[in-house]
């Protein structure tokens, strides 16, 4: 195993759950602590990237996104990582690649909210992805439609996992996702951002 990244062992359900965290707060626990439970998973690794190739404009320093990150988490069952940057990878589907093949063995988990699930298909290489890990959705009420009228959810629709079954999707054969309303804390990044509370 590479210097630096999170341990996992064969058999393990490892939630991805990447983003800018450009800041962190404490939605983004909140997710992870419901993914946590309601898809049965033994850790949640936030991936905090170098950099999102769809926004225009950069995120802060990936080192101090990491040290805010690493003092926000305190649940010992979600860990901050730097994934991307130690690995070499830029895109979501290059990262899965590589982390199959670096924890063999090891269940993991997509997840995203569902304003990423209706931008998918604007991702590189989005149909591997789906094809290839397990997706977990989670979202406030309210935007199921949002999510449904994607272009992937439309696409792989037979393949959307009933609520009621989410607590075994880290063991279904891709293409499987879960879509999940959950309740919300109330942030949101670019609302921080917009308040003057975090700078670029």
């Amino acid at each position: 195993m590479r210097a630096g990244l999170p341990y996992a062992c064969p058999g393990q359900t490892v939630g991805l759950f990447g983003g800018s965290f450009d800041p962190p707060h404490a939605g983004h626990v909140h997710v992870s602590r419901e993914a946590l439970k309601r898809f049965g998973l033994d850790r949640v690794w936030w991936l905090v990237s170098p950099g999102n190739p769809l926004k225009r404009e950069g995120p802060a320093p990936l080192e101090r996104r990491m040290r805010a990150a690493r003092a926000l988490v305190t649940h010992p069952r979600i860990e901050v990582t730097d994934i991307e940057a130690r690995i070499g990878t830029r895109y979501t589907a290059q990262t899965l690649a590589r982390l199959f093949a670096l924890y063999p063995g090891v269940r993991f988990v997509w997840l995203m909210g569902a304003d990423s699930l209706a931008d998918l298909h604007r991702w590189q290489d989005w149909q591997w992805i789906v094809e290839n890990v397990p997706m977990g959705v989670l979202a406030r009420p309210g935007q199921r439609i949002s999510a449904r009228s994607g272009k992937a959810a439309r696409v792989y629709r037979d393949w959307k996992v009933r609520a009621s079954a989410a607590g075994g999707l880290a063991h279904m054969v891709a293409p499987a996702w879960c879509f999940l309303n959950v309740p919300m804390v109330d942030v949101s990044s670019s609302e921080i951002r917009a308040r003057g509370e975090w700078s670029r």
